[in-house]
């Protein structure tokens, strides 16, 4: 399994902070879309190292996005070997380590655990027609049931469609795994998933934070085909001897199940504080904010994940964040960098001379729940050239953001100022646009590895090494602060309700 992996990593070390007055590290293994991250923190949340892994997502015209899980775990056991061996740190050293995931994968694996399917990743769209049946049926009352919205990115859907398809890996699987469990069940011999996993899957009760029977019947499945929900800092021992031996480490060094990477970004950001938001601004994005309790919306634009039995977060993912760049580049076959096709955007002023974007290129999650949305530029003109392609999709990616923040209604009013994590969050013109289209002050983490560090944090509650969830408050570096500049506010309601009446437009054609 450890030969399959190319062993080129993207290795950064920080030479400069707590080398010599900290000796003690923790571990974030953050397993993301694109990459499989570690990254090891001082106790006080500074980056030691970083190892990046990236992972290979196969596409086709008919709506597959797949992933190799075995390459995953690989590169995961690699990813750690890296930051242990760049750092010199020794099991002495180490805390101990904790998982982030992102949410919505899903593997059939036989009775052993060994994988029958490629894992189905949330951008895998061929279970449209059972989302829209389902939803049309009993998608209401599962929605108020989990509080995840009907949608070809969560594993129920998907799961019907193995049951109508006749799927031969779900028709001879023993258990369904996302790829969190599938790691944890090759390295611990334990089928466990934590309460954001399991709520993203669409079929946890997200009140008993327990799998639902209706919802598991429609599915086609049993509860013991699922793992065993749990804490998020439920702590795993007994590592497996062949891993454990690879990495040098022993086999009791503790690791914490953890977290969906989205809970954890938030925590790594803003704690556990109610009155913020939290955007994620990577491939894709997300708005999120914390609640104390389960709560759903009357039109299912928003989802509402557990995180503990105390600790709900409420809000938004978008499929169309940082890719929009991305394809932008390759469209305009623009040569400079990604960062410098984001700069181009400052020679243009808001409304990018009245050019519109609506960043639905790659279907839509939240507000429209449509994977066959489509996007569209609105206003072209002969006198429009790269500057305003740039803005205007940096806009429309904001304006998106911000339809899904008003989706929640007065709980998104109540934010006093948003954290902001993710690769866009680097872009010093990106925050200031987001400050202004949502009138509140953005607050920068100093890290972009704010998952990873929710993870680690996870394991130094578990351990007792820190008294609670909400001490990470004041364990997180912050970067810049940006305000929002009232004039270009003013501006930007204006465009709004011009990219509101378009996208209101489209949801009535859909």
């Amino acid at each position: 399994m450890l030969d399959e992996v190319n062993h080129s990593f993207k290795v950064k070390k920080d030479f400069n902070k707590g080398r010599d007055d900290m000796k003690e590290f923790v571990i974030g293994l953050d397993l993301g879309t694109t990459s499989v991250k570690a990254v090891m923190f001082t106790r006080g949340g500074k980056v030691k190292a970083e190892a990046e892994q990236l992972i290979k997502t196969f596409y086709s015209t008919d709506g597959h996005a797949e992933q190799d899980p075995d390459v995953i775990v690989s590169s995961a056991v690699f990813a750690l070997k890296s930051v242990l061996d760049e750092t010199g740190a020794s099991a002495e050293n180490i805390l101990g380590i904790g998982f982030s995931s992102a949410m919505h994968s899903l593997i059939c694996t036989d009775g052993d655990g060994r994988a029958l399917s490629k894992a189905m990743i949330w951008a895998d769209g061929r279970s449209r027609k059972q989302a829209k049946e389902l939803m049309s049926s009993k998608g209401p009352d599962f929605y108020k049931l989990t509080g995840t919205p009907i949608h070809p990115m969560s594993p129920l859907t998907k799961l019907i469609w193995m049951k109508e398809t006749g799927y031969v890996p779900y028709l001879e699987s023993g258990y369904i795994m996302s790829i969190k469990e599938y790691i944890i069940y090759q390295w611990f011999d334990e089928r466990v998933t934590d309460y954001a996993m399991a709520a993203a899957t669409g079929m946890m009760n997200g009140q008993t934070l327990t799998w639902d029977e209706e919802i598991l019947n429609t599915a086609g499945l049993k509860e013991e085909q699922l793992g065993e929900t749990v804490s998020p800092d439920y702590q795993l021992t007994e590592l497996n001897p062949i891993i454990a031996n690879y990495l040098k480490l022993p086999q009791d060094i503790p690791f914490v199940v953890g977290s969906a990477d989205g809970q954890l970004a938030n925590l790594g950001s803003s704690g556990l504080e109610e009155n913020c938001l939290t955007i994620s601004a990577g491939t894709s994005g997300a708005v999120r904010k914390w609640t104390n309790r389960f709560n759903v919306s009357n039109g299912q634009e928003v989802f509402c994940y557990a995180f503990t039995p105390e600790h709900y977060i409420t809000g938004g993912p978008t499929n169309n964040g940082g890719v929009v760049i991305d394809w932008l580049k390759k469209t305009l076959n623009y040569h400079g960098t990604y960062e410098e096709l984001i700069m181009e955007a400052e020679a243009v002023s808001p409304g990018a001379d009245g050019l519109l974007f609506l960043p639905y290129i790659n279907g839509e999650r939240a507000p429209l729940w449509d994977q066959d949305a489509r996007g569209s530029l609105i206003g072209l003109s002969i006198s429009h050239g790269i500057p305003q392609y740039a803005r205007a999709v940096l806009e429309g990616i904001t304006f998106n953001l911000y339809q899904i923040y008003l989706s929640l209604g007065t709980a998104g009013e109540e934010a006093e100022v948003i954290y902001v994590n993710g690769g866009l969050s680097r872009s010093t013109l990106w925050v200031q646009i987001l400050s202004d289209i949502f009138n509140k002050p953005v607050q920068r983490t100093e890290s972009h590895h704010s998952a990873a560090w929710g993870a680690a944090w996870l394991v130094l509650t578990s351990l007792g090494e820190k008294s609670s969830l909400q001490q990470i408050k004041e364990n997180i570096p912050l970067g810049e602060r940006v305000e929002p500049d009232e004039e270009q506010h003013k501006e930007y309601v204006k465009i709004y309700e011009r990219y509101s009446k378009f996208v209101k437009a489209v949801m009535e054609d859909m």
